[in-house]
């Protein structure tokens, strides 16, 4: 059984140029250094990006034993294009 635990800040909206922003307090500080924010009814959800996820992925996968075609055989050789 996993328990997560919600924690709850009440926080300032401020203006920074045209943007509202808020402060995130040190105890809601995100890994990494870019977030995808959405917007569900009135809620606003932030998430932290999180990379390397499909290499490592692929890294996991077994290799193909199947050959694939040559999908360059029916062109001609780029000395024989016309530019």
């Amino acid at each position: 059984m996993v328990m997560t635990m919600h924690y709850e800040r009440h926080v300032r909206l401020f203006r920074n140029g045209r943007n509202q922003a808020l402060r995130i307090p040190r105890e809601f500080e995100l890994a990494g250094d870019e977030a995808i924010i959405r917007k569900e009814g009135d809620r606003l959800i932030v998430e932290p990006v999180r990379k390397g996820r499909l290499l490592a992925l692929l890294a996991k996968l077994e290799p193909l034993d199947e050959s694939f075609p040559d999908v360059d055989e029916t062109l001609l050789p780029l000395d024989d294009v016309e530019f």
